[in-house]
């Protein structure tokens, strides 16, 4: 499989390199999941960046991430979406909440912090 995880901090961070299948797509999920619980990490980043195009199946097995990973307590931002590949997922009209967006990784962590600070405060 052509995706890298690193592990920074709670987070993971998966950089997806090519084009995967749809077997792929799915084996990527299963593990963030299990790699989520192993872990105990509170946030997942995938970053699309390097793809050029999202067909339906990756875009609602992005959602499918979103869910699976939120349920095992962690959430899941997605980065780098090319602007031709958000403009042919618009036109899916698939409901991918609540899957999150960041324009990229900086974008991503700043929003992860910002989210942990408000946690912090709350308790």
């Amino acid at each position: 499989m052509s995706v890298a995880i690193l592990r920074q901090g709670d987070a993971l961070i998966a950089a997806i390199q090519s084009d995967l299948t749809d077997a792929q797509v799915l084996a990527l999920r299963d593990d963030l999941s299990e790699r989520v619980g192993r872990h105990r990490l509170h946030a997942v980043i995938v970053d699309v960046s390097a793809l050029d195009v999202i067909d339906s199946f990756v875009a609602r097995s992005l959602r499918s991430m979103a869910i699976t990973t939120r349920l095992r307590g962690a959430e899941t931002l997605v980065v780098g979406i090319q602007p031709d590949v958000a403009i042919a997922m618009a036109h899916f009209d698939l409901n991918l909440k609540p899957l999150r967006t960041a324009k990229d990784l900086d974008e991503a962590l700043v929003l992860l912090g910002e989210r942990v600070e408000e946690d912090g405060g709350a308790g």
